[in-house]
């Protein structure tokens, strides 16, 4: 194989008061049924490694084909995106980058080598890359830490970026990129359905603001270990209620990465511990007579990863037609309705 060589206890609710109204209804009311989890296995493939002429699905998308490059590959959720990258027929750059601490120097998927380098290595790397792939796209899932430099330096570079990392400096992120006159997909939930579910949300807040004035809000998010910040899907929820009139700090939101209390308490599948996002919303009315509960639960990553690679689609269009708007998020990628 060739490779790309570049010199360089019982279960119980989390909120007790609502225990007896909710056992008759559903006996594990938090969570949804764990028919609805799904799972990924990691694919990729490069421009050596693709054979048009053998992959259907390479055959039916090959007028959308173009290259991506996935930072980080080495993370969990970087494989997930490689997978639906190769089911879409897109073509992916056999480079990846990683933490400095990170001993990984290549990795085998399938019969691709991927050469993993360092922070340091970037710009060097990328600007090689461009060379050989001009139409690329970058898919960044790094850390918090690293948004707003990686930002720059793709903005830098003039390479389009989908950036589905939370964290770091979200104003600066944004000023990085209008500067540069550069063209980005940032969006912290990449998952189409909850994308859409926020939506709803934001049009309910508009349209009915004051609507649960006065109501007491209760918000619980469980994710896997390894994720430190709060959720930005909830915390996006969260502004929604508040429109509406709900009583709520953003300090007051539980934050579950034990993995004890999140397979005893919250429900969650010992499978999918380090690959979930469990969110519950509760309101109360302020006399405790009426009770509202939202609630919507991830197992696995493919959501994302899906929901990536219609970012990096659409994101291609804008590029190639030259569209005048430079900076999208999902909701105008879920208006532009060519999801798979």
């Amino acid at each position: 194989m060739k490779m790309l060589s570049l010199s360089l206890s019982p279960q119980t609710s989390l909120f007790p008061r609502f225990n007896n109204a909710r056992r008759s209804v559903n006996p594990n009311p938090l969570f949804v049924s764990s028919k609805r989890r799904s799972n990924l296995a990691m694919h990729a493939v490069t421009r050596d490694a693709i054979d048009v002429s053998q992959s259907a699905a390479a055959e039916d998308s090959k007028d959308l084909s173009f290259p991506i490059l996935v930072n980080s590959l080495t993370g969990k959720m970087g494989r997930a995106v490689a997978e639906s990258a190769l089911r879409a027929g897109l073509e992916l750059v056999p480079v990846s980058f990683s933490k400095a601490d990170d001993p990984t120097k290549t990795l085998e998927i399938e019969d691709l080598q991927v050469s993993i380098h360092t922070p340091d290595e970037r710009e060097e790397i990328l600007s090689a890359i461009l060379k050989i792939y001009p139409d690329m796209i970058i898919i960044d899932y790094t850390v918090p830490d690293a948004v707003n430099n990686n930002a720059e330096l793709y903005c830098q570079l003039g390479v389009p970026f989908v950036i589905g990392t939370t964290g770091g400096d979200r104003n600066l992120l944004y000023k990085t990129v209008r500067d540069s006159n550069n063209y980005a997909v940032i969006s912290p939930q990449m998952g189409k359905q909850v994308v859409a579910f926020l939506a709803a949300m934001e049009i309910m807040a508009d349209q009915f603001p004051g609507a649960f004035s006065g109501y007491k809000l209760e918000v619980m998010e469980s994710h896997q270990a390894t994720k430190l910040d709060t959720s930005g899907t909830a915390k996006a929820v969260i502004s929604c209620f508040q429109k509406l009139g709900a009583v709520f700090d953003m300090n007051e939101i539980k934050m579950v990465r034990d993995p004890d209390e999140q397979v005893n308490m919250v429900g969650v599948p010992p499978e999918y511990l380090d690959g979930h996002a469990y969110h519950v919303y509760n309101l109360t009315s302020p006399d405790e007579t009426v009770s509202f509960e939202f609630q919507h639960n991830v197992c696995g990553r493919s959501i994302y990863a899906e929901g990536t690679i219609d970012a990096a689609i659409f994101l291609n269009k804008m590029v190639k037609t030259k569209a005048e708007k430079k900076i999208y998020d999902m909701i105008d990628v879920l208006k532009e309705g060519n999801m798979r």
